[in-house]
């Protein structure tokens, strides 16, 4: 019996893996992709015990076995009360700002402080959740990537952006001996890449493409009808029926190609007729 391939994707709150989970979908309609929540100092154990494949984490993380490509940073923001305070009043705010405030750190923080702002917190709570309850309950104010402040989104809280605080940045990261096809597939998805310039699968798809071009390197119908063009080869790839002459005219008088095509200058007897013709080609496009 066969197994039906998977690719399991881990990824720590605040990331919002959809838009790639849909173009996968798009991709690899045959292959599932299970999205699996973890916490966010779970991403690069989850990836450790070999329970997902790839994930979406936060950095830094140790890269000893596994390899990570960073994605994007993260807008820092500060979290307090809508009503009646006084960084409602402000349209950004520095770390010094918050020097008499007291400002929560909770044990899951994601930010890399080398020397905490504000006042510190009788006690630190335990999740970003717990500080965000303390912050609506109007005892202090908390510093988190935006992300993380629109998932914990409440009516009675706002927040300003940090001018000068540490930023979160988000990783791809996987087993640094797994980087399987899929993986492959993966890391063009989360990139950008087209599904032709993608490795693996897309990297098969582009050489079969490129192919037919490569073949004899004259249009469907051949060369231009009536000899070889004097001054030079016809040029490659040229419409069906024939390419155009790249300088000069066909022998033959500059007669027509099969199909439509036409000699490139006019009639060659003609040096008003081949004046007209110069005035009247098309530009050449870049």
């Amino acid at each position: 019996m066969q197994v039906t391939p998977s690719f399991r994707l881990a990824y720590v709150p605040g990331v919002t893996p959809g838009k790639w989970a849909r173009v996968w979908s798009e991709r690899l309609p045959d292959v599932p992709l299970a999205l699996v929540a973890v916490d966010a100092a779970d991403g690069e154990p989850t990836l450790r015990a070999g329970d997902a494949d790839a994930g979406l984490v936060r950095l830094p993380v140790d890269r000893t076995g596994l390899s990570a490509i960073p994605l994007y940073t993260e807008t820092t923001v500060v979290v307090f009360p809508k009503e009646d305070h006084w960084l409602a009043a402000a349209e950004e705010v520095s770390v010094g700002d918050l020097a008499d405030d007291v400002v929560f750190h909770p044990l899951d923080d994601t930010l890399a402080w080398e020397q905490l702002p504000g006042r510190p917190a009788i006690e630190r709570p335990a999740t970003t959740a717990d500080a965000i309850e303390l912050v609506a309950a109007g005892v202090g104010v908390l510093l988190v990537p935006q992300s993380l402040a629109r998932l914990h989104h409440r009516r009675d809280l706002t927040y300003r952006t940090m001018t000068d605080a540490p930023q979160s940045r988000i990783a791809l990261a996987w087993p640094e001996e797994l980087t399987t096809d899929l993986v492959e597939e993966f890391i063009g998805i989360v990139r950008g890449r087209t599904v032709n310039s993608s490795r693996g699968r897309g990297q098969t798809a582009a050489a079969q493409t490129a192919a037919p071009a490569a073949k004899g390197g004259s249009g469907k119908g051949g060369p231009v009808k009536g000899g070889p063009v004097k001054g030079g080869a016809a040029r490659t790839g040229g419409g069906k029926g024939g390419g155009t002459a790249k300088g000069g005219a066909a022998k033959g008088g500059g007669r027509p190609a099969a199909g439509g095509g036409r000699a490139r200058g006019g009639s060659g007897s003609s040096a008003g007729g081949a004046a007209a013709a110069r005035r009247g080609r098309p530009k050449r496009r870049g």
